[in-house]
C-alpha cells in the first residue's frame, strides 16, 4: 500500500478494500522496520494513531469523510500537539509535553487524518543540513551517508522512503524545498499567512511558514487544502478563503509564461544538476510554456540579508526559553544568573547559539540602523525584483539547491559554506512567496530539485504547472531501492 497515491488511498478506504486501522498498522510497521536506518521519526505515537484510525472508519461508514480522513501522515516536531513531547529538536524542550494544538494539528485532526508520530528537524528549524538536532542527523534515504537537507530533513527523508504518504513542513528560508529536492520528493510552502502560525514553535516570526511534504504534487494539494486558512488566533494570518488546489491540477499550461532568472544558473551550480533542470525546461516547452530570460538582480543579497533578519528575530523568540518558565533547567544553580546562564548554554547547540549571538548583535545599540534595518531595506528590493519579473511571466523556474545531497560532517564545521545550500531559496521566503520542489531527475545517483516560484496567492498554478509536469514525467514515482519493499 505505501505506493499508492492518496487519492488511490482514499478510493481503497471507501470502497472497503482495507480499512483505516489497517492503513495506520501497515504504515507504522514500515516506521518500525526501516527508520532505525534514517532516524528520521523522533517520537511514534501507535496507540493515538490506531484510535484516530478507529474513528475514521467510523465516519468512513458514516458517509461522512473528508478527502483525507483514515490518510496516515507524519507531523514536524515543531508543531504543538497536545499530550505528545514536542521537543522542536532540542534539548531544551525534550521533556515539554504540549498543552493544546496547534491550528495546524486541530485541522488535520478534523479532517480525520492519522497521525503516525513526529519527525527530526534541525534544532529550533536552524540548519540546512538536518545534522543540528538533539536527536542526531537524519540519513537520506537515497544515500545513507549523506545529509536529508534540513530544517524539515526527517519529514522529507520518511516521505522518500515512503514511512507514510505525507507529512508536514515549515520552511523559513528553504526548510520544505530544499530537503523535498534532495530527498526527491515534492514539497511546497505556500504564500507568507496561508498557513496558521499558532502553536507553530517560532524562528523567524517574519519568515516562518508552514507546508506540505508528498510524492507528488496531487497528493501535496490534498495536504496544503486542510492546512491552510485564516485563524485569528494568529496575527499574521490572512483573511482569505482556502482554494481548492487539487480541482485545478489538470488545467494546461499552453503559454505558460517561464522565467529563468541567469542569476541561478552560474558560478557554484554543479553541472549534473544544471543538465537536469535544463532537460526539465525542455519538457515544459513540450507541454507548451513559453521559456525566456529575466534576472533577479538583488538575489545576491539575499543570504546576506537572511542571515541578519532571521537571527535577530530567533534571539528575541527563543529568549523565553531561559530554565524558569519551560523549558531544560540546570541541576543546582548558585543564583538567578547561573540559572540563566548554564540552563541556555546546557540546552541549546552549537548552531543555536551562533544565531542567537548573531542576532543579538544585530539589534544591539549602535548596530541595529547598520544591519537589521538595512537588512530590511534591502529585502524590500528583492521583493522588488520578483514583481518586476511578475509582470513579464507567470512562473519562476531554476534549481532548488546548487549541489546534490552533500555527505554528512561534510560542511558541518563551515556554517557559511552550509548557509549557501539555500542561495536559491532564501528569497522567496524574505518576499513572502509561495515556491515549491519537485523531483527533476538524477545526478550522480542522487535526486535533483525543480524549484518554482509564483506570485503572491499562486499556489494553485504552481500545483497545476507542478502537476502536468509530473505527468508527463515518473520522477516522482522513484523509490530508494533500499526501501522499495
Amino acid at each position: 500500500m505505501f505506493q499508492k497515491t492518496i487519492s488511490e488511498l482514499a478510493k481503497g478506504l471507501r470502497a472497503g478494500e482495507f480499512s483505516s486501522v489497517e492503513l495506520a498498522q501497515s504504515f507504522l510497521a514500515r516506521i518500525k522496520a526501516h527508520d532505525p536506518q534514517l532516524n528520521s521519526v523522533v517520537t511514534v505515537t501507535a496507540e493515538a494513531a490506531l484510535a484516530a484510525a478507529r474513528a475514521a472508519d467510523e465516519r468512513l461508514s458514516n458517509g461522512d469523510a473528508a478527502p483525507l480522513t483514515g490518510i496516515p501522515y507524519l507531523h514536524k516536531d515543531i508543531f504543538c500537539t497536545e499530550g505528545v513531547r514536542t521537543a522542536c529538536g532540542s534539548r531544551m524542550l525534550d521533556s515539554f509535553e504540549a498543552p493544546y494544538d496547534a491550528t495546524v494539528t486541530r485541522k488535520l485532526k478534523e479532517a480525520g487524518a492519522v497521525m503516525l508520530g513526529k519527525t527530526n528537524m534541525d534544532e529550533f528549524a536552524m540548519g540546512s543540513s538536518n545534522e543540528t538536532s538533539f536527536y542526531g542527523p537524519v540519513k537520506n534515504p537515497w544515500d545513507l551517508e549523506r545529509v536529508p537537507g534540513g530544517s524539515s530533513g526527517g519529514s522529507a527523508a520518511a516521505v522518500a522512503a515512503r514511512l507514510a504518504p505525507l507529512a508536514t513542513g515549515t520552511d523559513t528560508g528553504g526548510s520544505i524545498r530544499q530537503p523535498a529536492a534532495l530527498c526527491g520528493i515534492t514539497g511546497i510552502k505556500p504564500t507568507y499567512g496561508r498557513v496558521s502560525r499558532y502553536g507553530m514553535i517560532a524562528f523567524a516570526s517574519s519568515l516562518d511558514q508552514g507546508g506540505a511534504f508528498a510524492a507528488s504534487a496531487a497528493d501535496a494539494a490534498l495536504l496544503l487544502e486542510a492546512m491552510c486558512g485564516f485563524d485569528e488566533r494568529d496575527s499574521t494570518s490572512l483573511e482569505r478563503p482556502v482554494e481548492a488546489y487539487s480541482e485545478g491540477l489538470d488545467d494546461g499550461i499552453d503559454g505558460l509564461r517561464i522565467g529563468l532568472p541567469k542569476e541561478y544558473f552560474g558560478e557554484g551550480l554543479d553541472p549534473g544538476v544544471a543538465a537536469a533542470i535544463d532537460t526539465a525546461v525542455g519538457e515544459f516547452e513540450k507541454l507548451g510554456a513559453v521559456v525566456r530570460d529575466i534576472s533577479l538582480p538583488n538575489s545576491s543579497l539575499a543570504v546576506p540579508a537572511y542571515y541578519v533578519v532571521a537571527p535577530a528575530e530567533c534571539s528575541s523568540n527563543l529568549s523565553r526559553m531561559d530554565g524558569v518558565r519551560f523549558g531544560y533547567r540546570c541541576e543546582n544553580p548558585g543564583d538567578l544568573e547561573d540559572l540563566y546562564m548554564r540552563s541556555r548554554g546546557e540546552g541549546f547547540g552549537a548552531e543555536v547559539k551562533r544565531r542567537i549571538m548573531v542576532g543579538t548583535y544585530a539589534l544591539s545599540a549602535g548596530y541595529y540602523d547598520a544591519y537589521y534595518l538595512k537588512a530590511q531595506q534591502v529585502r524590500r528590493l528583492i521583493r522588488e525584483d520578483f514583481a518586476q519579473a511578475f509582470a513579464e511571466v507567470d512562473i519562476i523556474l531554476g534549481p532548488t539547491t546548487p549541489t546534490t545531497a552533500f555527505k554528512l560532517g561534510e560542511k558541518a564545521d563551515d556554517p557559511v559554506t552550509m548557509y549557501l545550500s539555500d542561495i536559491y531559496t532564501i528569497a522567496v521566503n524574505l518576499a513572502g512567496l509561495p515556491g515549491m520542489s519537485i523531483p527533476a531527475g538524477f545526478a550522480g545517483g542522487l535526486p535533483v530539485g525543480l524549484h518554482l516560484v509564483g506570485d503572491y496567492f499562486a499556489e494553485s498554478r504552481l500545483l497545476n504547472v507542478a502537476h502536468r509536469y509530473q505527468q508527463a514525467t515518473d520522477w516522482h514515482t522513484c523509490v530508494p531501492a533500499a526501501f522499495g519493499a
